[in-house]
């Protein structure tokens, strides 16, 4: 039994399937199959269950492979713990993002981050939040950057900022300041379902199932809601971010809801058993140094999350 094998189990059990495990592993199909056929043969058990497809973990299988990642993870934090003596950070650094979050966050830290941290390899995937959460518990993600919270104890949630939400529309309100209910729903465009930023506008207009309007489009992202908003005098809700990518003429568009404004609380995430510490350390010390402090916030204030009621 060596590292090796419990890298190719585990990586086996997060694809579940052999050509996309060995491809992860650099190593061939054969090989990959080959080798943990030898560790089932050594611990006397069948790992995974070959007959189904795709491949699936045996009930004893699911077991050694939960202590496979425990396993690489103390292997993972052995190193560390060398690396550690030297002044310079190296290694690589496995991290996701949301849509909603990564147009508008990684262009302001990211050249910086290259630079400061030349011997970092950032490794960025862009994905929704669930998918995200389950790339996190199947180790292929060293660290990601969600809404948070996300009530999981496994995961460890380091706040980052405070994010209000502001509309967007080019309908004439006749007030600096908007309620929730000012927002004319058959007129809203919302991101497709799986994406949290859908669910909380969701929550912030007290929206149900309902549609009143003759075309149905599920966008996977901001930029095409902004453009359909502005195409068809329509209404969308943005991050407060993403207004410093606008034009002048847009930002005539935008709207602040009433004090005190629905905020996304937005936050580092890594495992409970985080490895590479100093690396995430780097990423959240870029990341907040470049954070424009006219569209962010430390603290909520007077501002309240997502499914509060102002006032409590």
């Amino acid at each position: 039994m060596n590292l090796q094998q419990l890298e190719y189990i585990v990586a086996l059990d997060a694809h579940r399937h052999f050509a996309k495990a060995a491809e992860q592993c650099f190593v061939t199909q054969p090989t990959l199959s080959m080798m943990i056929g030898k560790l089932e043969e050594e611990v006397g058990v069948k790992i995974f269950d070959r007959s189904r497809q795709p491949v699936v973990p045996t009930l004893a299988g699911t077991a050694l492979i939960a202590q496979a990642r425990v396993i690489l993870r103390e292997a993972e934090r052995f190193k560390e713990i060398g690396l550690e003596q030297e002044s310079s950070l190296k290694g690589d650094l496995r991290i996701g993002i949301i849509p909603t979050l990564s147009p508008y966050l990684l262009p302001l830290f990211l050249q910086s981050f290259m630079e400061n941290y030349p011997e970092i390899r950032l490794r960025i995937s862009e994905r929704t939040t669930s998918v995200l959460i389950e790339d996190m518990h199947k180790g292929l993600l060293d660290a990601a950057i969600l809404v948070t919270p996300l009530n999981d104890a496994t995961l460890r949630e380091d706040t980052l900022f405070y994010e209000a939400f502001v509309v967007y529309s080019g309908q004439d309100y006749h007030k600096e300041y908007l309620l929730p209910e000012d927002i004319d729903l058959s007129r809203l465009w919302l991101l497709e379902e799986g994406h949290c930023f859908r669910s909380q506008i969701m929550n912030i207009c007290e929206l149900r199932q309902q549609n009143h309007r003759s075309v149905e489009y599920e966008a996977g992202s901001l930029e095409t809601l902004k453009q359909l908003a502005d195409a068809q005098n329509g209404i969308t809700i943005l991050p407060e971010l993403a207004t410093g990518y606008l034009t002048a003429s847009q930002l005539k568009k935008v709207k602040r809801f009433v004090a005190p404004e629905p905020v996304r609380e937005v936050s580092l995430v890594t495992h409970r058993y985080l490895v590479k510490q100093r690396l995430v350390e780097a990423l959240k010390s870029e990341i907040l140094a470049h954070l424009p402090a006219d569209k962010v916030r430390e603290k909520s204030a007077g501002r309240v999350p997502i499914g509060q009621k102002a006032g409590k």
